[in-house]
């Protein structure tokens, strides 16, 4: 009966997308950081309501939710998908800020931004569903995949430290191709993804930017899909923990890109959370660590980042009046 669960999240995911785009952000608008904390606020409630239902299809076996053996409780599946979805949430940070340089690069008026964030959302979606059913497959069948995926992840963490290089979407492979398959006119038409130049139809701008932005997710995809494998491998909990934290990146996105510059330590926050969870992950055979020590150590980073941004931004302020 487990069939009846899955096709009930993905109702209810795309129900609340749909609501989205089509009743509540109908017009292309501008949204105000404002606006974007309170939705950023609205989105982590809807993540955690879902994981009530995360409790009762563990612990009491809802709607004949059936366990295979060694699944958690309902207390250790609720953290395990609290765990992981708060690991995602913070690692898109930092895919946030290169979807920030996307949309500066291809000149995307504010307005048409949260249309891209929205199908780039449904790609997402359906491109991570592809890449955690590998990743489940792969750590199934082949146990050493733990330090396989525990050693991409410190590998990401050096290359986040060392690499200072912005990212630059004109030396995209991606474009080259897009504009070698289809036709491709630098003009907007609204919000359209396509229209018509000359009698014949062509990509905007707006296609090749949801294009990049899907491109950018699967990189980033590399990092936060190992590491939460690292909490849970139990598909339902990876899945739902992931599409949750996704479908919260479009507010988010405005939230941060509104306060970027209070945020300069995040990096580095996001340095040691992937540091750390690849090394708990090679430790998977040896050492148990508990979820809720690896829930507190993730907050704790995140924490720091935060705070020492804040000071930080403070004090340059009162300097700068003084």
């Amino acid at each position: 009966m487990n069939w009846i669960v899955w096709s009930g999240f993905f109702a209810i995911f795309l129900s609340v997308l749909v609501l989205d785009l089509s009743v509540l952000h109908r017009e292309s608008r501008t949204m105000s950081v404002r606006q974007a904390l309170v939705w950023t606020v609205i989105w982590i409630c809807v993540a955690m309501s879902f994981g009530a239902l995360i409790y009762g299809l563990y612990e009491h076996h809802w709607f004949g939710w059936r366990l295979d053996p060694g699944a958690p409780s309902g207390a250790e599946a609720w953290l395990q998908y609290v765990t992981g979805y708060l690991l995602e949430w913070s690692l898109s940070v930092d895919n946030i800020f290169v979807i920030a340089v996307i949309f500066t690069y291809m000149k995307i008026p504010a307005q048409f931004q949260y249309r891209v964030l929205f199908w780039g959302i449904v790609g997402a979606i359906v491109l991570r569903g592809v890449m955690i059913a590998a990743g489940a497959a792969l750590i199934h069948a082949f146990d050493w995949m733990f330090y396989v995926f525990g050693a991409i992840l410190l590998l990401s963490a050096a290359r986040m430290l060392k690499d200072d290089d912005e990212f630059d979407p004109s030396t995209s492979v991606l474009v080259r191709i897009a504009r070698r398959v289809y036709p491709l006119t630098e003009r907007l038409d609204g919000d359209r993804f396509f229209t018509v130049v000359n009698g014949a139809r062509a990509a905007t701008p707006l296609f090749v930017t949801l294009l990049l932005v899907d491109f950018a997710d699967v990189v980033f995809a590399v990092d936060s899909i190992p590491a939460i494998f690292a909490v849970t491998q139990d598909p339902f909990i990876v899945f739902t923990s992931n599409a949750f934290a996704i479908l919260g990146l479009r507010a988010l996105y405005f939230a941060i890109a509104g306060l970027m510059v209070m945020f300069r330590f995040i990096k580095y926050s996001l340095i040691a959370i992937l540091a750390f969870v690849g090394v708990k992950m090679m430790l998977h055979h040896h050492v148990e660590i508990a979820h809720l020590l690896s829930l507190g150590i993730i907050v704790g980073f995140l924490f720091l980042g935060i705070l020492g941004s804040v000071w930080v931004s403070r004090r340059e302020g009162r300097e700068a009046k003084e």
